[in-house]
């Protein structure tokens, strides 16, 4: 082989591997490699704890589970049925919203 074969190698070489690059870059840019919205993994809430520490819930096909977060590991707290909501608000003794206590404010006049 020549130096002329050798450099005409070493050039196609470094082409096919751009043409590589540019199509998964297209592909990543493209979202074409995302999966379509069938998680099985979901972020249901999360709270800051401090500097670097969270709570956060997530939702795993029959469960929802309560992990800390750290910088260092992620532990399980506890683990809830699924679809669970949070803790029961109660009986309905809110104080009411701003709109009614303005329409009753305006009727009393």
């Amino acid at each position: 082989m020549s130096e002329a074969d050798v450099l005409r190698v070493i050039v196609t070489l470094v082409f096919i591997l751009m043409v590589i690059l540019a199509g998964a870059w297209a592909v990543r840019r493209s979202g074409l490699g995302r999966s379509s919205g069938n998680n099985a993994l979901r972020l249901v809430a999360s709270q800051s704890l401090g500097n670097r520490a969270w709570v956060a819930i997530v939702e795993v096909e029959d469960a929802r589970l309560v992990l800390g977060v750290t910088s260092q590991q992620i532990n399980l707290l506890h683990t809830l049925p699924p679809g669970a909501a949070g803790p029961d608000p109660g009986p309905a003794n809110h104080s009411p919203g701003f709109t009614a206590a303005l329409a009753r404010a305006l009727k009393r006049r």
